[in-house]
């Protein structure tokens, strides 16, 4: 069976995703020692694709806009392709990585090991404990579980097939999924589309194998460096606003502030 990560990669007027996804491909061939794809409308002579196995050109599928923390301005959002996943991907078991995603471990074996066809985060939480992600882990007025997009692994079969077919309609008909969950937000979002799908592909009983850990994540206020390879210092502010740091080694994390990310990648 070949296995793979693939990464959508579509540069906005703020941010450098395909220099994001560049370096996310040599943390995955150095920690998970698997090929990368990206998807991108980047031109292929563009020198940040060098270092990916395949190139898959697309081209993107706007989520809408969206207020981001850390720029302190209202951006568009270019990640509403990534129900097509299944469709672009070249291998039989693909892992689908959010550019923003750092790999600094060999976690993610686990989950490519696991022979599930389908797997993804069903919550995630704040690194520093000072957020609580309680309302990001569920959706709509009736709160039903989230599960993330930010980091999928997936089979090729009739199942998930039906899941990003699921996907895709739902961003088709986005208005009316999101009138029927009273999702308050009207910006198409993938962990919308993706729990909403999980429900309908599983008779909506909520009963579906997740990847049994919680993603950890640094929320845009807080700013992340770079200390040494795969450690990584976190400084924030307590509930008392004062200052506290933390490091993290050998950790996975999703950088969700793209600002301090791009600054990282900067010096690497």
């Amino acid at each position: 069976m070949t296995t793979g990560a693939l990464i959508f990669a579509f540069d906005n007027e703020s941010t450098d995703y395909v220099a994001m996804a560049s370096w996310s491909a040599r943390n995955i061939r150095r920690h998970l020692n698997i090929p990368t794809a990206v998807v991108t409308d980047a031109q292929p002579q563009d020198p940040r694709l060098r270092g990916f196995d395949q190139v898959i050109s697309a081209v993107p599928a706007s989520g809408g806009i969206r207020w981001f923390e850390d720029y302190q301005a209202t951006v568009t959002w270019h990640n509403a392709g990534r129900t097509d996943a299944y469709a672009l991907s070249p291998w039989d078991q693909t892992l689908v990585l959010d550019a923003d995603y750092v790999v600094a471990s060999s976690q993610l074996k686990t989950v490519l090991d696991s022979n599930q066809e389908f797997l993804a985060h069903a919550s995630a939480y704040d690194i520093t404990g000072t957020n609580n992600f309680s309302g990001l882990n569920e959706y709509g007025e009736y709160k039903i579980p989230m599960s993330w997009a930010t980091v999928m692994m997936f089979q090729k079969s009739t199942h998930t097939r039906l899941i990003f077919d699921c996907m895709r309609m739902i961003r088709a008909n986005w208005r009316h999924y999101k009138d029927l969950y009273r999702i308050v937000s009207s910006t198409y979002r993938n962990d919308h589309a993706l729990s909403i799908a999980l429900n309908i592909v599983n008779g909506q009983t909520l009963e579906y194998t997740s990847i049994p850990w919680g993603l950890a994540s640094v929320t845009p206020e807080h700013t992340v460096t770079r200390t040494s390879k795969d450690c990584y210092r976190i400084d924030y502010q307590d509930q008392d606003k004062r200052p506290r740091w933390t490091t993290i080694h050998n950790q996975d994390f999703h950088a969700m502030g793209k600002q301090h990310l791009e600054k990282i990648i900067e010096t690497c």
